[in-house]
C-alpha cells in the first residue's frame, strides 16, 4: 500500500504537532513529499526537520482563504502538484455550555469546520489535476459518536465535518477525488497530556485494548484512505479508538 504513495505530494494542515505530526511522519516514511502546514511556521519547519525524508514546513492559516491559496500554490510549486490533502487542523479548548461565549464558539467553528471547507476549496484545483486525488479529514469520535462535557462546540464541528464529507464526496467523484474521514479516539498528544495523568488513566481503563492510541495509529488509517488501493472508497469513516465506543459500561471490560 505504501508503494502507491511514493512520490505523491501531500499537505497536512495542523501538521506541526499531535495527530497532524503523526500523519505527516507516516506519509513521509512511506515516500511521499510531505508539506507540513501550520500557523506557526517555525514549529512546522522544526517538525519537518525532525521527521526528515525531505518533509518541509510552510505557513498556512486555515481560517483565511487568502492564506490557504498562497500556501497551496507554494506546495504545488515545490512538490510539482498536490495529490493528497489531510485536513487535520483543529482545536479543542474546553468550555462548559453555560459559560461558553459566542467568541469561543466561533473560534472553534472557524478553525475546525470552516477551516476544513476552506482547505478543501483551496486544494481543489491541484487535486483535480492529480491522477490520485485524495482528501482525508481528521474528525473525532466526539460529536459523531460520543459526547464529553466541555466540548459542545468541538463536537458540533466534528459531526459537521462528516456532513460536509458525505456531500463533498458526491460533488468531487466526477474528478476521481475521494473524500473520507478518520475518527480518532483518545490519542496520546500534547493536548491529551495537558488534561492530566488521571484523565489519561481513566480513558485507558475504558478502552478494551487497555491503552491509548498513538498518533501513528491515525497516520496509518489516513495512509490507507490516500492509497491507490482505496480508490473505490469514498464518503466513509474509520474509527481508530481501540474499541472504546463498544462497551456498554466499564463492567463489560471486567
Amino acid at each position: 500500500m505504501s508503494a502507491s504513495l511514493k512520490g505523491r505530494a501531500v499537505v497536512v494542515t495542523g501538521g506541526s504537532k499531535g495527530i497532524g505530526r503523526g500523519i505527516a511522519k507516516v506519509f513521509a516514511e512511506s515516500g511521499a513529499k510531505v508539506a507540513i502546514m501550520a500557523r506557526n511556521v517555525d514549529e512546522a519547519q522544526a517538525a519537518a526537520r525532525e521527521i526528515g525524508h525531505d518533509a518541509y514546513g510552510i505557513y498556512g492559516d486555515v481560517t483565511s482563504a487568502q492564506s490557504l491559496e498562497a500556501a497551496f500554490a507554494e506546495v504545488a510549486r515545490r512538490s510539482g502538484g498536490i495529490d493528497v490533502l489531510c485536513a487535520n487542523a483543529g482545536i479543542f479548548p474546553q468550555a462548559r455550555l453555560e459559560e461558553m461565549t459566542e467568541a469561543q464558539w466561533e473560534l472553534v467553528s472557524d478553525t475546525n469546520l470552516k477551516g476544513t471547507f476552506l482547505s478543501v476549496r483551496a486544494a481543489l484545483p491541484y487535486l483535480k489535476a492529480s491522477s490520485q486525488g485524495r482528501i482525508i479529514l481528521t474528525s473525532s469520535i466526539t460529536g459523531p459518536v460520543t459526547g464529553y462535557p466541555g466540548w459542545t462546540h468541538y463536537a458540533a464541528t466534528k459531526a459537521g465535518q462528516l456532513g460536509f464529507m458525505r456531500t463533498a464526496c458526491i460533488e468531487l467523484a466526477g474528478y476521481g477525488i475521494t473524500v473520507n474521514a478518520v475518527l480518532p479516539g483518545n490519542i496520546i498528544t500534547e493536548g491529551l497530556a495537558a488534561m492530566g495523568e488521571d484523565y489519561q488513566k481513566s480513558m485507558a481503563a475504558s478502552v478494551p485494548l487497555k491503552r491509548l492510541g498513538t498518533v501513528e495509529d491515525i497516520g496509518y488509517a489516513a495512509l490507507y484512505f490516500a492509497s491507490r488501493e482505496a480508490g473505490y472508497v469514498t464518503g466513509q469513516t474509520i474509527i481508530v479508538d481501540g474499541g472504546q465506543i463498544l462497551p456498554e459500561s466499564l463492567d463489560a471490560l471486567s
